[in-house]
């Protein structure tokens, strides 16, 4: 890994961490402020709200112009949405600020991970820069919500209760000007120009099979993140586990994921895309058989961790099969539709969540959705084929 990738992966950390820490921050002052559970929800769901409706724009302006250009504008709009924050710390300004925030970060990741890819120059290089491009969000999930903490906790101890939000808001919205310190000197690839024909139109790339599998594939895997996150506190709770407890086993599982990929580039010659993903939906089905199953927090947290190396494994390979399957032109495009994907589904899959969770309870849950993973193991295995008929 040379020091011009690091920087970019540097880049990504600051404007993620700016996001992440103003999705810790923002509900702890809306709860402060008296504002209902409700209410914090759609706060929340703000955050992944605007990339949903951003992805596709998004990544088109991303093949136009490159990495620098969106990503100014991305920064630009984090520093706005958190130092508004940080100046009127109330709730319909921390509603815009969740905003600006979630959708600066989608642009600016479609914009860095678009460029990373086509730096790339063959297969085992795009599985191992994803590698360690995707180390970026575990880091930054933890520098962000840890800064914004330490300063709320301590620069508003004496001086009232908003004071420590305010410097918090303050700090994540520079974080997003320290991201363009380091991505300000990347040099700009050629651009790419579109195959003669007409205008395609984004959702035409659903129409090929390959992607839309890998779209369904990585929907899957995304909703096992989100069912994890959302079921192992009711679990826990369940059984009378402390909050410590609780987020110790969460906490192993995202340990997990950022020690599989460091391992990843290592190694990443030895790897076949479809075969990782396969081989991690068979394992995270099974696991969400046996978790509901394990007795002691122990055992929940060796599960965690067995989860954590399955599911950190998955999203190299895929952004690798994604930058292969799809045209040079359209690389923007497809990463934008993975992000509305994603992120449409971290807002609605906690509602369908807490319904199903009602009906069958939580161990019905992990075996639902254990189930849906099995079955799109198949799917998987697939992708690999179809990427070996088009190599011949």
């Amino acid at each position: 890994m040379n020091w011009g990738f690091a920087r970019l992966i540097l880049g990504q950390i600051c404007i993620h961490a700016a996001m992440t820490g103003m999705r810790m921050a923002a509900p702890l002052l809306a709860l402060r402020e008296g504002h209902s559970a409700a209410a914090v929800g759609v706060l929340l769901a703000l955050f992944a709200l605007t990339q949903v409706f951003l992805g596709l724009p998004a990544g088109r302006y991303a093949d136009r112009h490159g990495l620098k250009r969106p990503v100014r504008r991305a920064v630009a709009a984090a520093m706005l949405g958190a130092g508004s924050a940080a100046v009127w710390p109330v709730f319909p300004v921390l509603c815009l600020a969740a905003l600006l925030t979630g959708g600066a970060t989608g642009v600016a990741m479609i914009a860095l991970q678009r460029h990373v890819g086509r730096a790339a120059h063959d297969a085992s290089q795009l599985k191992r820069v994803f590698s360690w491009l995707a180390i970026g969000p575990a880091v930054s999930n933890f520098l962000g919500p840890f800064c914004a903490g330490l300063l709320i906790d301590h620069a508003g101890a004496q001086a009232g209760a908003t004071t420590g939000f305010r410097a918090a808001f303050a700090l994540l919205a520079l974080l997003p000007m320290t991201t363009w310190l380091w991505v300000r000197g990347t040099q700009e690839l050629p651009p790419v120009e579109p195959k003669a024909g007409g205008a395609a139109r984004a959702w035409d790339l659903l129409a090929e099979p390959g992607f839309r599998r890998l779209l369904i594939v990585n929907w899957v895997l995304s909703s096992c993140w989100d069912v994890h996150t959302f079921v192992v506190p009711l679990l826990g709770y369940e059984r009378g586990l402390s909050a410590s407890v609780i987020g110790s086993i969460l906490g192993a599982f995202a340990i997990a994921a950022t020690l599989i990929r460091m391992l990843m580039p290592l190694i990443a010659d030895h790897l076949r895309e479809a075969a990782v993903i396969t081989a991690a939906m068979v394992a995270a089905a099974l696991l969400f058989a046996v978790y509901p199953l394990l007795p002691s927090a122990l055992a929940l947290g060796a599960c965690s961790v067995l989860l954590g190396f399955a599911l950190g494994s998955v999203q190299p390979m895929i952004m690798s099969m994604l930058h292969q399957i799809t045209p040079a032109h359209r690389h923007g495009e497809a990463l934008g539709l993975r992000l509305v994907a994603i992120n449409g589904s971290s807002v609605v899959m906690p509602l369908l969540f807490g319904s199903a969770s009602a009906l069958v309870g939580v161990a019905g849950l992990f075996w639902v959705v254990g189930a849906v993973v099995g079955l799109g193991s198949r799917l998987a295995w697939r992708l690999g084929a179809g990427a070996a008929a088009q190599r011949h």
